[in-house]
């Protein structure tokens, strides 16, 4: 074999071996890409990796800010300067795909060798969707669950292998843990008037068999009523009501809560700053027997219509899902798919509330999808306010929350 044939087939050889690397151009394709990422999170990880694979495709970064991915992507995009692809929050998408801002990715998809829609929870696969098509595919996911304090459990004759499986038992529980002589609040959670508050709420009403097509249906009155009696019984702190996620979590952290509903992105504060035993257990349901649900987050890969570069751009998706099984060994965020373990951290309750997790992203549901999911989660907000200061009962500002909603879906 000829010096020129050894490197000719060479190339060829590098070539085919793996999808994300082809023989490099005179001059490469250059893919834009927008997130909120950080240098520790995963977009500059995997685009850094992307590039050094020098395939003829080269993605420049842009770290963007949270409050600034909705006008700022819009505006790009309607002057022509949106990016090849960006990260967007699950309840936004429908907004861009509903307006022809991204590409429907469906074809690609059905072709690809390396997306596969049968990995990924069902969740988050329905919040990439609109009218029956693919416009984008899951980055990253999270959900919520009920962590409870252990100690506080066996303290208080509760026991602490039986965590509350249903609302009647969470608030039996709740009663029997809230210890106001020692400033203990039997559950942690967040009603803020903002999408904290419905990412918190949506899954009761859900449970309940509602919708937020259908917000005041018996089910959700009744979840509303739950956290009213919860409020009104100082089972949970006054600033439920103003107070996020993290401030809930904080509380619980401090043993000034025996219980608090909060997701994943807790495990390592937890681990570091709560000094007792606790674990993680399924959202409780209506009653025994019922359908469980629970909130979803995290963003969504999409490539902006505009692109001038599509079968570029995907490839690069394809990349950034080849790489999914690093979501959480490398960046500490569960993958969107159903077919990657979570590897073990060696932190014995760090890994039981791992599997919990998982397990409930089975049941795990996108907010939406629609593409007034703002103005929706609104109403829901201000019904939850109103209902817990009083202000009106619960089934009254569901009804409210009902024909606001119906006026914006048309």
């Amino acid at each position: 074999m000829t010096m020129k044939t050894w490197l000719a087939a060479g190339a060829l050889a590098l070539a085919t071996a793996s999808p994300f690397v082809t023989v490099a151009h005179a001059e490469d394709v250059k893919i834009t890409v927008w997130s909120l990422d950080r240098d520790i999170q995963p977009a500059p990880n995997l685009i850094k990796d992307f590039n050094a694979l020098k395939n003829g495709i080269t993605v420049e970064y842009r770290q963007i800010q949270f409050d600034d991915v909705v006008s700022e992507a819009m505006r790009a995009y309607s002057t022509g300067q949106a990016p090849d692809i960006i990260a967007i929050d699950n309840p936004e998408h429908a907004l861009f795909s509903s307006r022809g801002a991204f590409l429907d990715l469906s074809d690609k998809i059905a072709a690809s060798s390396v997306v596969k829609t049968t990995n990924y929870f069902p969740g988050p696969l329905a919040s990439v969707m609109w009218d029956g098509k693919y416009f984008g595919i899951p980055k990253a996911t999270n959900t919520i669950a009920l962590y409870y304090n252990k100690d506080m459990f066996k303290a208080k004759g509760l026991d602490p292998d039986k965590p509350p499986q249903t609302w009647a038992e969470l608030l039996d529980a709740a009663r029997k843990l809230n210890d106001p002589s020692k400033n203990v609040y039997g559950l942690a959670f967040s009603a803020k008037a903002s999408e904290e508050g419905t990412f918190q709420f949506l899954p009761w009403a859900q449970m309940g068999g509602a919708s937020y097509q259908a917000i005041n249906a018996p089910g959700a009155v009744k979840a509303l009523d739950t956290w009213k009696t919860i409020m009104d019984e100082k089972l949970a702190s006054p600033d439920t009501l103003t107070r996020g996620q993290w401030d809930s979590a904080g509380t619980f952290n401090s043993g000034n809560a025996a219980m608090v509903i909060s997701g994943p992105w807790e495990l390592d504060r937890m681990s570091a700053e709560a000094k007792f035993d606790w674990a993680v257990t399924l959202l409780p349901v209506p009653e025994a027997g019922a359908e469980r649900s629970s909130a979803m987050g995290d963003f969504n890969w999409s490539i902006f219509s505009t692109t001038q570069h599509p079968d570029e751009a995907f490839k690069v998706l394809e990349y950034f899902a080849s790489q999914d099984d690093r979501m959480f060994k490398d960046f500490g965020q569960l993958p969107a798919r159903s077919d990657i373990a979570i590897p073990p951290t060696g932190n014995e309750k760090k890994d039981a509330a791992l599997k919990v997790f998982v397990e409930q992203l089975k049941y795990a549901k996108p907010r939406g999808p629609h593409p007034e999911w703002p103005k929706i989660s609104k109403a829901i907000q201000d019904a939850i306010q109103a209902a817990l200061t009083g202000q009106m009962s619960a089934q009254d500002a569901l009804d409210q929350a009902a024909a606001k909603i119906k006026s914006v879906l048309g």
